[in-house]
């Protein structure tokens, strides 16, 4: 099996082109904003410390994980940025206070479970966050239950609401314009109710991405940017439609070739199942460590998807194996060792998540964490 320790499988990390993101985002919303990034999911797939460490220095004003066990890992790692936990759930509440984690509160039971704990420990005044549901349903206080969590607030001295939050379902699509009318109508709604029981005015946020982009006019006290930090466009406009926001891919998952074949057709065949045809005139094939276990899914193989070798684009042959996989390089000038680019700026994990009918959010995370990530300072 390959070394993936070593440099013929990596994870490229562009630290202009997250700078770049970054200042395009900051460019969108007022100064006085802050801007929350997400980092859940080992920062979709980018690799969550190395990403903080960028955004720390990009000037990021919060972040957000999905679960407690990736805020800590931060906290180890010496990312000293606020860090939300979207899913806080209720078995880690004693290394969050540690960490001086901030959890996300979707319902009176994690609530009264969390106030508990700091009230055995003798601590007030802790920051939480509070997840209203306004028509997403996953989690968060429905408007019928905000009566019941303003009363419970008014006696809770052990938290302190540091923001007020829910999610848009469909802020990317100008069809569901009114659905995202009335979740910021109800959100506005319930976070005013909030703001009347603890007496003061925290932190509201509602926009993602796609939110930045198309309703600024909603960017209350902070947004929360996701997909669109790491180049991925988080709108998609109608075909002919050109938008230039200039988003570049923070990510390239790059290889390179560990064996090159000159194959004659003699009847034998490429890969697993014999799916791999060798033409009649021959085939120069190229093994590269990378296969399904490195998310590169087997729908890709058989010719589906083409990479880019030395300026010219080169498809896969036969099928995806569990570590490597093979290339058709027939006609193209190439020597092992030489780089192979899988996703990046060519080709992308959008087109990529185009061959196989899904997003660019499960290409990216599906980079499994045995692959270096490698940050690219220039």
């Amino acid at each position: 099996m390959p070394n993936h320790d070593n440099d013929f499988t990596r994870l490229e990390l562009s630290l202009p082109n997250c700078l770049d993101n970054f200042r395009y985002f900051r460019s969108r919303i007022e100064p006085a904003t802050r801007l929350l990034v997400l980092v859940k999911a080992n920062a979709y797939g980018h690799g969550a410390v190395e990403m903080s460490a960028m955004l720390q220095q990009a000037g990021a004003d919060y972040l957000a994980v999905a679960l407690p066990v990736e805020g800590i890992e931060l906290r180890r790692e010496g990312i000293t940025l606020p860090i939300l936990v979207l899913t806080a759930g209720t078995d880690f509440f004693d290394e969050m206070i540690e960490k001086r984690l901030e959890p996300g509160i979707p319902n009176l039971y994690t609530l009264a479970a969390f106030r508990d704990r700091l009230r055995q420990s003798g601590i007030r005044d802790y920051p939480v966050h509070l997840k209203l549901d306004t028509g997403m349903h996953r989690l968060g206080f429905v408007p019928e239950e905000i009566p019941a969590l303003t009363a419970f607030l008014q006696d809770c001295p052990e938290v302190r609401v540091q923001s007020v939050y829910s999610h848009l379902a469909a802020a990317d699509d100008p069809a569901e314009d009114a659905y995202t009318m009335r979740q910021v109508r109800l959100f506005t709604e319930g976070a005013s109710a909030i703001d009347r029981a603890v007496g003061f005015h925290p932190i509201w946020h509602i926009l993602n991405s796609a939110g930045i982009e198309r309703f600024p006019q909603y960017q209350f006290d902070m947004v929360r940017l996701g997909i669109g930090i790491y180049g991925i466009d988080p709108v998609e406009y109608p075909e002919g439609q050109v938008v230039r926001r200039g988003l570049k891919p923070i990510a390239s998952l790059k290889v390179k070739i560990l064996q090159i074949k000159e194959l004659q057709s003699d009847g034998s065949t490429i890969g697993y199942g014999r799916h791999g045809i060798i033409a009649p005139e021959g085939t120069v094939i190229a093994t590269i460590p990378a296969g399904y276990a490195d998310g590169l899914d087997r729908h890709l193989g058989q010719g589906n998807a083409t990479f880019l070798l030395n300026g010219h684009r080169v498809p896969t042959i036969g099928n995806i194996c569990m570590d490597m996989c093979m290339l058709d390089i027939t006609g193209v000038e190439a020597k092992v060792g030489d780089t192979v680019t899988i996703f990046g700026e060519d080709p992308t994990a959008t087109e990529m998540a185009s061959i196989l009918d899904t997003i660019p959010y499960e290409i990216l995370t599906s980079v499994p964490r045995r692959i270096k990530r490698v940050i690219i300072r220039k």
